[in-house]
Formats: structure tokens, sequence, C-alpha cells
């Protein structure tokens, strides 16, 4: 096995393709990471540095941006926007029949406008969180804009980063190797790896070692647990009718147990920090009432326990919604269908279809149930040692796993690709 691994890093790294691929992967990482260093005019560095003290919103927000709201840096708004858009857009999926048929039933050029109208619906989105963070971060001190000029110039600049990044991350789609989106987030947390680790080494005392030993060994259970259920799958047998004859053996379909990967967690998280991030901006210029549904949501937000439980469902439900969207059961049967392959026991057409279905279903519910639960740990600590640092590591640690792993299977399949 261990040959076989370097025979693979070694066709991974002699293959110009690839090495191209992940070379762009590392531009663009280089790239953003230079945009988030870029601060919009007039912050006081103090003032934000307070702010972000022992901020838990702010912390879980900061994951989005890549590292780039802790320096209200141009990309301050990180994808968000996009990524706010993607949900509705595939929510749109659901409610409304020209959507749905658009992004199923017209192919790649019915996905390529269905990503399109997301890029578009991004402008609006960057543009009403880039008024609400502002009108919030002067309320607070923490940027001065002397005329209705300067506050419009700061908006547009974060606007324009945050669909900069979104267009980056695109790129990274087209030309290097997973999902930009994801590995922009992930590029974000690791870069921000080396000034936690040392903030936790000089913090640390003798009273504290062992949380902090205990929350490493927790660390590496949850890697362990989530790589072993990624990496289960669920295989369907699969027959072809001309070689059914010559008793040939059986190819297989694999269903894994977390189709949908990462993308349930970053659109749950989302879900949940906007109505706060609206409410904020809001109150911040003053209309009315949104002070007090702001104190009534962030009294929410502040029971670990109530916002964890509603944190498992989102998790849930987006998981089977995404992999409802990725995984379409009549596609697969219709492909079959049409390779002269089957199922054995199994007809053709409809029923090969409600099979298929079935059977993502069942093993949809378990991945989604251990996704979840592995989401709220960080909220079930922080509700039985009230320590809330440990809900913005676990997020991250959760996100960076995952985008991970899928990087690692699909640099995988492009290697195998080539090999063969």
């Amino acid at each position: 096995m261990f040959s076989k691994a370097i025979h693979k890093v070694h066709v991974i790294f002699s293959d110009r393709v690839i090495r191209n691929r992940i070379l762009f992967i590392l531009g663009a990482f280089v790239a953003f990471r230079f945009l988030a260093a870029v601060p919009i005019p007039g912050v006081d560095r103090i003032a934000l540095e307070q702010f972000f003290t022992n901020n838990q919103f702010l912390g879980l927000l900061n994951i989005f941006s890549g590292g780039g709201l802790s320096n209200l840096s141009i990309v301050m708004l990180g994808v968000g926007p996009y990524i706010t858009a993607s949900i509705i857009m595939q929510l749109a999926t659901v409610l409304i029949p020209k959507v749905k048929a658009m992004y199923s039933d017209e192919g790649e050029a019915g996905r390529t406008k269905f990503t399109s109208i997301a890029r578009v619906l991004t402008i609006p989105l960057a543009v009403l969180q880039g008024v609400a963070f502002l009108s919030l971060l002067e309320s607070q001190g923490i940027v001065r804009t002397i005329t209705p000029f300067d506050f419009a110039i700061n908006v547009f600049l974060i606007a324009a980063g945050s669909m900069l990044l979104m267009w980056i991350g695109e790129l990274i789609t087209e030309f290097g190797i997973g999902n930009g989106v994801s590995l922009i987030i992930f590029a974000g947390i690791v870069a921000a790896l080396p000034a936690g680790l040392s903030q936790l080494l000089f913090t640390a005392t003798a009273a504290n070692i062992p949380a902090y030993l205990g929350f490493i060994v927790l660390g590496l259970f949850v890697i362990f647990t989530v790589v072993l259920v990624s990496e289960a799958e669920r295989s369907i047998p699969i027959h072809y009718a001309r070689a059914a004859r010559g008793g040939s053996a059986p190819t297989y379909l694999p269903i894994r147990l977390l189709q949908a990967g990462v993308m349930p967690i970053i659109f749950a998280l989302s879900l949940l920090l906007l109505p706060q991030m609206v409410l904020s901006g809001l109150s911040a210029i003053g209309v009315a009432g949104m002070s007090a549904a702001l104190a009534g949501y962030t009294a929410f937000a502040a029971n670990p326990f109530a916002y964890g439980a509603f944190y498992f469902v989102l998790v849930v439900m987006f998981t089977f919604f995404y992999t409802s969207i990725t995984f379409e059961p009549k596609r697969v049967a219709d492909n079959l269908q049409k390779s002269g392959a089957f199922v054995p026991g199994v007809r053709p057409g409809r029923e090969t279809e409600s099979f298929i279905g079935t059977v993502v279903n069942r093993v949809t519910l378990p991945g989604a149930m251990f996704l979840g639960l592995v989401a709220v740990i960080p909220f079930i600590i922080q509700g039985l040692t009230g320590i809330t640092a440990i809900l913005i590591g676990g997020t991250a640690l959760l996100i960076v796993v995952n985008v991970v792993l899928d990087l690692i299977r699909k640099i995988d399949a492009q290697a195998s690709l080539r090999e063969y």
C-alpha cells in the first residue's frame, strides 16, 4: 500500500496537467492572502482588536471571510454573499419549477445560466451586507467615515472585493482541483493557524493544560471519525446485459454516506449568521424595532443548547437538500438503462430510479445525523464548560477536514485518470 501511495504521488507531480492545477491553486491562495491584508480606509486598529475579543459571532463570520474580516480588508465579506446567493438559487429549484428545469433538464447550458444568475444576485447581497457591516462598525467607532461619499466608497470597495473573491473561487474550480469557494474558506482557516497556536501557547497555564490536552484528543477523535464516515459508502452491484452471459464480475455504483461533503456545514452556518448580521446593520442605522429583534436573536444565539439544536436541524436538512440536488436517481437510472446496465433483481427505468432513491435516502440519514452531531459537539462543550473559543475552532476543524478529504479524493481521481 505504501509503494502504491508513492507511485500515486509520483504520478501527481510528474503529470504536467495535475501539477499546473495544483500550482494554480497555490497562486490563487497567494492572491487571496494578499487581498486579505489590504484594509479599507479609516480603520481604528485598537478599537477593532477590542471589538473582536471574545466575539463569537464575528469569529464565526471571520471563517467565511477567510480571515479578511479580522483585518477589515477589502475582502472582509469573503464569499458570504455568493454562498447566500447560491442558497437562494438552490431553494428556488424547489419552489420554482422553471428554475428546477433549468438546473436539472437543460444540461450544462442550464447549469451555466443558473450560475450566472447566482453571480448577478451576489452583487446586491454584497452591497446590502456591506452597508450593514459598515453601519455596525461605524456605530462602534471602529471605522471612521467623514462624509457619505467616504461611506459609499467603502461599500463599493468591500462589495467589489467580495465579487473578486467569488471570481477567484470560480477560477479555482475551473482551472484548479476541487470546489473553489470551499478552498478559499480552507485557506483562510489555515492562514490563521499560526496566530492561533502562538496565542494558545502564550496563554497556556498549568491550570488549563489538562483542558487543552482534552480538546486536542477530542479534535483527533473528530478527525478520525469524520475521515472514517466520509470514506464509507454503500455499493450497489451493477450488471451489464452484454456481459451477463459471460459471467463477468459485476461493477458497483458507490453511494457515499456524506455525499454532500462540507457544503451543508457552510450553508447552515451562513443561514445562522445572516439574521444577526442583517439585524445588526439595521439596528446600527436606527431602523425602528430592530434593536429589540437583535437583542432577542442575540439571546437565542447565546444559548448554546437552543442554538446548537437549531444548527443540528439545519445541517441535517441541508445534507438531504444538497444531496438531492447533486445526486439525481432519475439521471443515474437513465444512464444505466442507456448503457445496457441494470441492478440485479430490479427492473430498469422507474423501479431502478425508486430503488436508487431509497438507498440514497437510507444512506444519507445516518450520514446527515453524524454530520449534525459532529457540528454541535462544540456547542455542547460550550454549554458545559462556558468556553466559547472551542466553537470557532471546532467549526473550522470540521470544514478543514472535509475540504482536505474532498481535495485528496479529486486529486486521486485526476491521477487515476492520467495513469490509465
